[in-house]
């Protein structure tokens, strides 16, 4: 019977068909109890005659349901409905009640070419924060491709189909039938094709993989058949990106080779590393990747080493019980033979040490880092990819090295590296501006070592009269308090010296000469003269201190002219 207008589990109304995959078919669907749009998956019948199936879906779709993150298009029920066909059988049809999305699939957004980088880095993140969420709750999803991403209206990215992928790989179906189910094996991990165990780094080797076919529109391996596309998964090595498409950066094409590394443990070992390496391709920068041993040991336990022959050899013989031994001990001979061998060995050695000669020139797997300084970042960038080495920026302030030119790397010059080392290149933003201090009304030395602390550099003192600030503290700075200067720059001081500067009172008016010598900040005192003849005003006749520079608040005696 049609699927289109039938009620599942007595509440979900089934509307027009949405999509078709394949393990299901999507329709839009009603939710009759809560008046709301869902989406309805329809999963293939096939899979329902399956009892292992049916208890991995059931278990599986309980735990997608209880994932709640904005990247991740919600669960709301699952189940299996009964439906009898035409000829009168029943069969049972699991299905899956999710949230309804108004957007297009991102498979269908490549369809039409390769996507802007800075798009391909923004779905990408939102993916990876999807895993990050799903891992952390224990759910790994197994089926990461375009077919499950949406892309809403507004620009949101959702994943879907959480658990699903492992319910049917789970279950007794065989691999060309898991395959076709879920699609193409373009995706597949080396250890899904394998046929091994999977854990949360399977799901970012996919993510690697939807990242390469944004970048360049075509996954990276393609074959006629799923087996030959597999087969490329775990023999063969991906192209860059940029080989494809040239718009695509290098740093870009170092995150994507680096999540389709073959082994695991080489890979990316969670969705926060690779989400912050795909931050810092996206900015311009090419990601320091650490050795894949180093981190995968802590996630997912030590990494496997290989055993050589010899080794396992040993092994074996140490652990087999069934081996007997027939003599006690080796012949005489074979032992005066053994320390004769390691006498000629030590000599030999000894000889070729004491004649060996330095070499000046490095082996071909190392390489020397130049002495970059005072280069732009762009021709150090150019010389070390002329080594065959990676470059990374940083920015630091300097006072000595101009704005935009290198100031030195890390590891330093003539550090032997090897190419597949990281250079982080430190490059000048020129001297940091620093605002001069008010050091006014303090003591010449407190403000000298107030300015010296920020990093400017003392330089004359000049002396200035003042009425009223001390002797030997500062009255402004030169450039003033305030102003942005930079480190190193000269600060000169103009302090009191403690003098006022006394004028030439005679022939003013008593009121007038008292008002000026008081502005000064001296003491006056006036004393009559009835020798001179009297005058409007009392002038002044004379001074008791010479006119010039006088000591503050000093005394001085005003005669003036009086009558008797």
């Amino acid at each position: 019977m049609p699927d289109s207008g039938r009620l599942i589990a007595g509440r979900y109304r089934v509307g027009a068909l949405l999509g078709r995959g394949g393990m299901s078919d999507v329709h839009v669907g009603t939710d009759s109890r809560l008046g709301r749009t869902v989406a309805i998956k329809l999963l293939k019948s096939s899979l329902a005659s399956d009892p292992a199936f049916r208890t991995r879906f059931r278990q599986e779709a309980q735990a997608a349901a209880r994932m709640a993150h904005p990247t991740i298009v919600r669960v709301f029920d699952a189940g299996e409905e009964t439906v009898t066909d035409d000829a009168g059988h029943d069969s049972q049809v699991p299905f899956i009640v999710m949230e309804h999305v108004d957007g297009r699939l991102l498979k269908d957004i490549i369809r039409e070419g390769p996507i802007e980088a800075t798009e391909a880095v923004r779905i990408i993140d939102g993916v990876l924060t999807a895993l990050e969420y799903s891992h952390r709750a224990g759910v790994v999803h197994r089926d990461i491709k375009p077919g499950n991403i949406m892309i809403t209206k507004s620009g949101q990215v959702k994943v879907m189909d959480f658990g699903i992928a492992r319910a049917i790989s789970d279950s007794a179906t065989t691999v060309a039938q898991t395959t076709a189910i879920l699609g193409t094996a373009a995706y597949f991990s080396p250890e899904q094709a394998k046929g091994e165990s999977v854990d949360a780094r399977t799901d970012l080797y996919s993510t690697g993989v939807v990242l390469f076919e944004m970048l360049t529109g075509r996954p990276p391996f393609r074959g006629d058949t799923p087996v030959a596309v597999a087969y490329q998964h775990v023999s063969e090595l991906p192209a860059k990106p940029s080989a494809l498409n040239p718009k695509v950066s290098p740093a870009l094409d170092s995150v994507v080779l680096h999540a389709l590394a073959k082994d695991r443990f080489a890979r990316y070992q969670s969705a926060v590393e690779f989400r912050n390496d795909v931050e810092t391709a996206g900015s311009g920068q090419i990601p320091v990747h650490r050795a894949g041993d180093e981190v995968g040991a802590g996630l997912f336990g030590a990494a496997p080493t290989a055993i050589t022959g010899s080794a396992l050899a040993l092994k074996q013989l140490s652990e087999d019980q069934t081996m007997v031994r027939t003599q006690r001990r080796p012949p005489v001979i074979w032992v005066w033979a053994g320390i004769v061998c390691v006498v000629v060995i030590v000599v030999a050695v000894m000889i070729w040490v004491a004649n060996l000669q330095p070499s000046v020139e490095l082996p071909d797997s190392s390489r020397q880092i130049p002495a970059l300084t005072g280069q732009t970042y762009d021709d150090a960038q150019n010389t070390l990819l002329d080594l065959d080495l990676a470059a990374t920026r940083a920015e630091e302030s300097s006072t000595t090295v101009p704005a935009d030119q290198v100031i030195r790397t890390d590891p330093p010059a003539d550090t032997i590296v090897n190419p597949s080392d990281v250079i982080k290149v430190f490059v000048s933003t020129g001297p940091v501006p620093v605002a001069v201090p008010d050091v006014t009304n303090q003591p010449i030395t407190d403000a000298q070592a107030a300015i010296e602390a920020l990093g400017f550099v003392s330089g004359s003192v000049t002396t200035e009269n003042s009425p009223t600030v001390a002797a030997d503290i500062v009255l402004r700075t030169d450039p003033p308090a305030a102003s942005s200067e930079f480190a190193g720059d000269t600060i000169n001081y103009i302090v009191s010296s403690g003098l006022v500067t006394l004028g030439d009172l005679t022939g003013q008016s008593l009121v007038a000469a008292i008002d000026l010598v008081s502005a000064d900040g001296l003491t006056p005192s006036s004393k009559p003269d009835y020798t001179c003849d009297q005058e409007s005003g009392s002038p002044i006749k004379a001074q008791s201190l010479a006119p010039g520079d006088v000591p503050q608040r000093s005394e001085i005696e005003l005669t003036y002219c009086a009558r008797s």
